[in-house]
């Protein structure tokens, strides 16, 4: 499991639980809230009612007298009330008044006149001089009834002058009267619950998102360099930022002892020849001047052999340390519209020396031409240069070499280069091999070999603009290098 995925269901659970904690919480207190508001109002109406209700009750009239009368004709009143958005037309108060003995002598519903309530909690309490209250069945039974199906009752002491206590007034309310309201607020806390809820899941799934695409680019550039490959460092934020530049500047560090450690193993490798060359024709050159004499003709050739032999380890030098140059970059720096007409005027005077030391021409078609490609130009210049020089090294004498720009077939972003020759082209085994580092043909004709560099160093350019190089047999002999490249835009068309 990824670790995006894994800080998000952490993150689900914790918030998931926190939630409901939160909700049953909430909820749990709006109930009793609400309930313990109405009591408090019970308060206040039983001992307003008690002290309007004491006159009658000392005379003796509490049942047909004034105070009776007042509230049997509170049932038949039209309240015409609006509370928070909840139609009121009706009084729901009970009212019933007990002696000291507990037996009622006044009932609003005018239902238990003569019962004896001396039991309820209500009577008894209040009887005692104590504060009395008791919720209980709507039926009176006494049985276990839901929340909603229970009615509320709070007492308030009626006395005489003495403050001895004589009677009790209770004012009764169902509780169902307040269902309403607490059924809506526990919706109101669910909804915005959820609301919160989901919220926090998409700032959840957005942090989890966000800390698996950092982790995820890490891990991409890691294997990346682990399997040798060019890879940038992926933009990061905060502690992955830092995390990513030590990641790069370790790999610096060891790609630098290996690269050097490589380099030297290939470089004294390839040396050994041209070496070996050059000492034993000194050693030939200094033993004739003390053993026995050497013609003209046999020393000039020796000396001939050291000259081209330095200038090949001159050579192979100068190309390892371009071809490492490029092979050090992840990427192109500045890269920016590279002028195709100039650039490819720019191949054709560095080459034209060598051309016409071989009698080779060099044609140039622009059969579509690109007004720019997109890259570094003295890159681009020099592998160009490298796969004319490659190509002369193999063309007759005398013969034309091809330089053109085409479309490429497979994608209209892109530009490709050709240079074509008519020489005996590449035999089938090298053709896997031919980009290979140090990886060299024999030239017609006795030629010496060449460092092998060349065109290692074409598909480096070639990689590091985003395109590939290839080498192929030309039909009816010879061959064709490409360099494929991202084009600009083009002007013209296609023939």
């Amino acid at each position: 499991m990824k670790i995006g995925l894994r800080v998000f269901l952490g993150y689900f659970v914790i918030v998931a639980l926190a939630a409901l904690l939160l909700a049953r919480v909430f909820v749990a207190e709006v109930k009793p809230g609400v309930r313990q508001a109405m009591e408090d109002t019970l308060v206040d109406t039983a001992n307003v009612l008690a002290e309007l209700a004491t006159d009658d009750f000392r005379s003796g009239h509490i049942n047909d007298g004034g105070f009776a009368r007042r509230v049997r004709a509170l049932h038949g009143r039209d309240l015409g009330a609006k509370i928070w958005g909840f139609d009121k037309r009706a009084s729901y108060y009970r009212v019933y008044v007990t002696d000291a003995t507990g037996i009622v002598r006044f009932d609003s519903a005018g239902r238990d006149v003569g019962q004896d309530y001396s039991r309820w909690n209500d009577v008894y309490l209040t009887l005692r001089g104590r504060y009395g209250a008791r919720s209980s069945p709507a039926d009176g039974t006494g049985k276990n009834a839901g929340e909603e199906a229970t009615v509320m009752h709070v007492a308030a002491p009626i006395r005489d002058t003495d403050g001895r206590i004589i009677g009790v007034l209770t004012v009764a309310k169902p509780n169902s009267a307040m269902e309403p309201f607490i059924l809506r607020s526990e919706r109101i806390v669910r909804r915005w619950g959820l609301v919160l809820l989901g919220v926090a899941l998409l700032i959840g799934l957005g942090a989890a998102w966000w800390l698996s695409r950092q982790l995820g680019g890490l891990q991409r550039y890691a294997h990346a360099v682990t399997a040798g490959e060019r890879a940038s460092l992926p933009r990061s934020a905060g502690e992955f930022d830092e995390l990513g530049r030590a990641l790069e500047t370790m790999r610096h560090r060891l790609e630098g002892k290996q690269y050097v450690e490589q380099y030297v193993h290939t470089l004294t490798h390839e040396m050994k020849g041209p070496l070996a060359a050059i000492r034993g024709s000194a050693e030939l050159l200094e033993d004739a001047g003390h053993a026995r004499p050497m013609s003209d003709e046999d020393r000039a050739r020796f000396a001939g052999s050291i000259r081209m032999q330095s200038d090949r380890l001159a050579q192979m030098i100068d190309k390892l340390l371009a071809l490492a140059g490029v092979e050090h970059r992840q990427r192109l720096e500045n890269p920016e519209p590279v002028p195709v007409a100039p650039l490819l005027k720019g191949v054709a005077e560095s080459c034209a020396p060598r051309l016409a030391r071989d009698e080779l021409r060099l044609e140039i078609e622009t059969a579509l031409a690109p007004a720019a490609v997109h890259g570094d130009g003295f890159l681009l210049r020099q592998a160009l240069v490298n796969l004319v020089e490659n190509a002369a090294d193999f063309a007759p004498r005398g013969s034309a070499l091809v330089l053109r720009v085409i479309a490429s077939p497979s994608s209209p972003r892109q530009v490709v280069f050709e240079v074509l020759d008519r020489g005996p082209g590449i035999p089938e085994y090298a053709l896997p091999r031919v980009f290979e580092r140090f990886y060299s043909l024999p030239r017609p004709e006795g030629g010496s070999r060449s460092s092998g560099l060349g065109l290692c160093f074409v598909a480096e350019v070639a990689t590091l603009h985003g395109g590939e190089a290839a080498l192929a047999n030309r039909e009816g002999g010879g061959a064709v290098a490409r360099l494929v490249l991202p084009a600009d835009h083009f002007t013209g068309t296609s023939p």
